[in-house]
């Protein structure tokens, strides 16, 4: 996923790769819905009544623990789909779903997907790659969480939720992006410090801006780069087929 690409005309840009014939076919059976900050898309196990395609709020893949705790294994924005589960075959992930940017986003129900992802080669083929570019993300978070510093998973995350939405401002809590980290919010604390001392970003109430994007991008560690190239190279800004 490019991040300096044109956003999406249809709010999303696997939906802007879908041929005309499949889209023209899609747009009646997509629902509009807001995505409210804190919002469950869906929990451990249960069985999923749609797929969401974001448009202007990012979705975050968590892994939560018998005790609570709970890590982030990926991030979901414009760029892609949250329900994979549903035309992989499995119905149930054992990860939840929950908005972690406020936004707005389309649904399809998971019938409608299944029948589609079925039924078109150009949609199967589109859905795949952008499940190899989400895999490559989640494999990659899990070295970044085992052996790089708090400080380079702190840029590492703030990138790709930059990449996910528009403009360079973020609203998030220190106490969430802890529990997206799987980290003690002191640490998130030091860290925050750390980039704000920097001139890399702003902090204040809740509310992140990047003030040197390219410095951020410096100070982070190779796993950035690589998810990001990975998505450049399996999600074109071409027409699937």
């Amino acid at each position: 996923m490019n991040a300096t690409a044109a956003r999406p005309t249809r709010g999303n840009q696997l939906l802007d790769a879908l041929p005309e014939a499949e889209w023209l076919r899609w747009q009646p059976q997509l629902e509009s819905v807001d995505l409210p900050l804190g919002m469950v898309l869906y929990e451990s196990g249960t069985t999923m009544g749609h797929v969401y395609f974001p448009t202007s709020a990012i979705v975050s893949l968590l892994y939560v623990l018998e005790n609570g705790a709970s890590a982030e294994i990926a991030v979901v924005g414009y760029e892609g789909v949250v329900g994979i589960s549903i035309f992989m075959g499995g119905g149930s992930t054992p990860s939840r779903a929950v908005v972690q940017s406020a936004g707005k986003g389309l649904r399809l129900r998971a019938a409608a997907m299944k029948d589609e992802f079925g039924r078109s080669s150009p949609v199967m083929h589109l859905l795949l790659r952008y499940t190899q570019a989400l895999i490559t993300q989640m494999t990659q978070t899990a070295v970044c969480n085992r052996h790089h510093s708090l400080d380079q998973q702190l840029c590492r995350w703030l990138l790709l939720s930059l990449d996910r939405l528009p403009g360079h401002n973020l609203v998030m809590t220190q106490e969430l992006i802890a529990n997206m980290l799987g980290v003690r919010r002191e640490g998130v604390t030091e860290a925050a410090l750390s980039l704000q001392k920097s001139g890399l970003i702003s902090y204040a109430r809740g509310h992140i801006k990047v003030l040197d994007r390219p410095g951020l991008e410096l100070r982070t560690c190779e796993c950035y780069q690589v998810v990001k190239t990975e998505y450049d190279r399996l999600l074109p800004p071409a027409l699937a087929v």
